[in-house]
């Protein structure tokens, strides 16, 4: 493991083969800081629905403002079905909202700086 820079951090093992007792103390104190098992598991979940290029394509076609579905069907080529299906997928992970307008849905981010948190993400 590097350490700021080329620094190495070795392991110290005891006779038993496990960490030291520092060691140890240390990483529970890691552990700590760390989210639980629902929390993780409800973040993984977000990253799933933004780990599709069709779903990444609305996010960035709702930075600009609002959209209705039928604008997106349009922008992207896909059935209608399909860009529903991915809205309800976005939707569910917290990702954008609707709000219906006559027989139409029109779309908006729930969060404006989405897009360019998922850009720092893959610099």
């Amino acid at each position: 493991m590097l350490l700021g820079g080329d620094q190495v951090k070795t392991c110290e093992i005891d006779d038993e083969g496990k960490p030291c007792g520092e060691q140890i103390k240390k990483l529970r104190e890691i552990i700590a800081k760390i989210p639980d098992d629902k929390k993780l598991q409800d973040n993984s979940e977000r990253f799933k629905a933004i780990s599709d290029p069709t779903r990444l394509k609305i996010l960035y076609l709702l930075q600009d403002g609002e959209l209705c579905a039928c604008e997106i069907n349009a922008a992207l080529e896909k059935p209608q079905s399909t860009i529903s299906h991915h809205l309800n997928v976005l939707k569910n992970a917290g990702f954008v909202k609707g709000r219906k307008e006559g027989i139409w849905i029109h779309y908006k981010l729930v969060n404006l700086g989405i897009v360019d948190l998922i850009e720092n993400l893959v610099k």
